[in-house]
């Protein structure tokens, strides 16, 4: 394990704890380097809790010719799936059949080149399907007959994140949640980073703050190596439209497509939009506009309409894209580009400018290795494509066997926390659920499962410190608890 100390100091510091700084600070610190990762809120507080939990090649982007982007995604889906089977799963997505729309020929030929584009993987291939025969059909208007059926995979985006940073901290390296980067110099060959009222000095920087990451660089003393296009995303949560466990991927007449998912047991979720984001980062909302597009876009398919009053949630993201002077941000590149400073001017900087949470491992380990260059600690053998997450380490098919084990072990917890704790933690649920013969063993019950252990295991373990670090990031379960629970909850935590 690497050693700092505060005369020694750290070979490399990540800003940014996003999906990208926190899977950078992983691989580095299993390279045997000294890490330190600052991010100034809460980890995966900004976009990297904001997506529409989908672990995807990204079957629209053939449309605009990135083939190189879905073959690398799909193969990261394969990967990812196979370090994190607790926490990303598959799903199986219905993509109905639209008159005046992209054609069936298209569509087939779109899927035939999904299925096969990112190599063999183990997700089940297309297959056409009768609406009026299968299961998703019940839900639609009557004029939808035809569909065709494939395979992604869904993910808890937010828990990807920390586990991510979990396993760094594993390996080494210091997390420092809520500590903003104030300033950066330049001093021989060590930057000097003031954050969180102290001062730490690194061999090298790793600019991971995505949307953020051109004014990092300008902190820094960069100029910002590619433009960033910040684009909206927003999403929104309504009753359940359906009762089986596929997703909905569904066309729109503005050739945008937008997802219809199960969402915590009683919900679906539906996302999402692309908008260009001119606003803070700090305050990132759907719009009314946005709540009434996905509501028209449910409506134009499921037989049950739902309005902006029946919206219980919502949630909105903004996305870090590369600048490529697309016209519509739905056509702008979710591809990635790196940008090392000048040797010429001391102690290196790496930007990670765009990129996709499917592809945020990849873009850790291209990112790190071109550091090496500079870095030399980092020359190592690529080890992520292979070590499970914490938790993870069980077969990719083995959800429902890790669940059985669950149940066994605490009978008395039921079968939607069974599936919950299961997908959260992975292995790791015994580390906190230890010897309990009973809910009371867990201490004070907060509201929709959620127990005093769990929240002490997160605030010591996961750097939970608040009560929307656990409701809404930690766990989902700001969907299942009232106003009252929340308040309870954030009182105990402090405020």
């Amino acid at each position: 394990m690497p050693e700092t100390s505060a005369t020694q100091p750290f070979d490399l510091i990540v800003i940014g704890g996003g999906v990208n700084g926190a899977g950078v600070a992983r691989d580095a610190a299993g390279r045997g380097a000294s890490v330190l990762l600052l991010e100034k809120g809460d980890l995966a507080s900004g976009t990297s809790s904001k997506s529409t939990k989908l672990v995807h090649g990204g079957l629209r982007y053939l449309e605009y010719y990135e083939f190189a982007l879905v073959r690398e995604a799909l193969g990261e889906r394969e990967t990812l799936w196979s370090i994190a089977p607790h926490i990303i799963w598959p799903m199986r997505f219905v993509l109905p059949v639209t008159k005046n729309m992209r054609p069936k020929w298209m569509l087939r030929a779109g899927l035939f080149l999904y299925d096969h584009i990112g190599g063999k993987g183990a997700l089940k291939k297309t297959r056409s399907v009768d609406l009026r025969k299968h299961p998703a059909g019940a839900s639609l208007e009557g004029q939808y007959t035809h569909a065709f059926e494939y395979s992604d995979g869904w993910v808890d985006d937010a828990r990807l994140v920390v586990l991510n940073a979990l396993d760094a901290a594993e390996c080494g390296a210091q997390i420092r949640a809520r500590t903003p980067v104030t300033a950066a110099r330049r001093e021989g060959e060590l930057w000097h980073v003031e954050a969180g009222g102290e001062t730490f000095r690194a061999r090298a920087l790793v600019n991971a703050a995505g949307p953020g990451a051109d004014e990092v660089a300008r902190l820094v003393g960069e100029n910002p190596a590619y433009g960033i296009r910040r684009v909206r995303g927003s999403h929104l949560v309504v009753p359940k439209l359906f009762e089986h466990d596929c997703a909905y991927i569904l066309q729109q007449p503005d050739t945008r497509i937008c997802f219809a998912i199960p969402w915590e047991d009683d919900y679906t979720l539906v996302g999402t939009t692309d908008a260009d984001h001119p606003g803070s980062l700090d305050d990132v909302k759907a719009s009314a506009d946005e709540i009434r597009y996905l509501c028209d876009a449910v409506n134009r398919y499921f037989k049950h309409d739902v309005t902006p009053d029946d919206v219980v949630h919502t949630y909105a993201g903004v996305r870090a894209l590369v600048d490529d002077g697309s016209g519509r941000p739905e056509a702008a590149s979710r591809g990635y580009e790196l940008a090392l400073s000048d040797a010429g001017r001391g102690a290196p900087v790496l930007g990670i400018y765009g990129g996709k949470i499917t592809s945020y491992r990849h873009v850790a380990e291209d990112a790190l290795d071109r550091l090496a260059e500079r870095l030399p600690v980092l020359k190592g053998k690529h080890w992520t494509d292979t070590a499970p997450l914490p938790g993870g380490d069980i077969d990719k098919h083995a959800q429902p066997y890790l669940f059985q084990v669950l149940s066994e072990d605490f009978p008395f917890l039921s079968e939607r926390d069974v599936v919950r704790i299961g997908r959260a933690y992975g292995t790791r649920a015994w580390d906190w659920l230890g010897e309990a013969k009973g809910w009371d063993d867990l201490g004070h019950a907060f509201g929709g499962g959620l127990s005093e252990t769990e929240v002490t295991y997160l605030r010591d373990h996961e750097w939970a410190q608040t009560a929307d670090d656990i409701l809404w990031r930690r766990t989902k379960l700001g969907m299942h608890t009232s106003a009252a629970e929340q308040a309870a909850l954030a009182e105990y935590l402090g405020g």
